[in-house]
């Protein structure tokens, strides 16, 4: 999927002479946590968002430190930060020059760049101009809107054993394990090397198209003692054999 399959265009933005009282009512009215910020074109000069309102004068939580420390910073710092913390103009307290992606970059790229500069939302943009924006929340909306149950492959209980083979053999992390699948429950046996491996295997297969359920029977190898750990399905299963067996008649 490409940024204008999910982004949200006609974006609310704020010019960067307004103040941040306006900035801040705005964010409120709409119930968003940031806000594109235009020049007097309406190209984009920058962001703000309610994390730069954190540290306000007005509010008394502007930065405090040490005199000591305070020297080593250098007045210079001290200065840009008394400015952010009580300046009336957005332009002062916005992040100037935001990353932005274009409407045809793929959603695999915006997520690097969210994870990589910790972010929560970019700008998108089209010859300098903000045409829209694409945020966390449009991320889940699409992934809210396209997931589904995936549709039975044709050929019964076969053609669902060989689907999940086939999903397992492309993973690199994943064992050589045995699928039995009968009207649709998956029973799956081997021998794991990590114990995480048991979890990825069971969604693999459980996101394979007419598969109703999964029985693990994976049996982990702990590399370090050589001892054998069942799936706690059969270990639950053997208990109750065992209490069973032991029962007064």
């Amino acid at each position: 999927m490409q940024v204008r399959d999910v982004m949200t265009p006609n974006v609310i933005s704020i010019a960067e002479d307004d103040t941040i009282v306006k900035a801040a009512r705005i964010m409120l009215q709409n119930r968003i946590s940031g806000l594109p910020v235009v020049d007097a074109a309406g190209k984009l000069v920058g962001v703000v968002t309610e994390g730069d309102f954190l540290r306000r004068g007005e509010i008394g939580t502007q930065r405090r430190r040490p005199k000591w420390l305070e020297f080593l910073v250098g007045p210079g710092r001290l200065a840009e930060e008394y400015v952010r913390a009580s300046s009336r103009k957005v332009s002062d307290v916005m992040t100037a020059d935001p990353h932005t992606v274009s409407e045809d970059d793929s959603l695999e790229s915006v997520v690097a760049l969210m994870e990589r500069r910790r972010i929560k939302r970019v700008p998108v943009v089209r010859d300098g101009r903000m045409v829209g924006i694409v945020s966390r929340a449009n991320l889940l909306h699409a992934l809210a809107s396209l997931a589904h149950d995936t549709p039975a492959p044709a050929g019964g209980d076969t053609a669902i054993r060989d689907q999940i083979l086939a999903t397992l053999a492309n993973q690199p992390w994943a064992p050589r394990v045995n699928v039995i699948v009968k009207d649709g429950v998956a029973e799956i046996w081997g021998v794991i090397s990590d114990d995480r491996e048991r979890e990825a295997i069971v969604v693999a297969a459980e996101n394979t198209g007419g598969v109703k359920k999964v029985h693990d029977h994976l049996v982990w190898v702990e590399p370090m003692s050589g001892m054998a750990i069942p799936s706690d399905e059969d270990e639950a299963r053997e208990q109750a054999r065992s209490g069973q067996s032991t029962a007064p008649h």
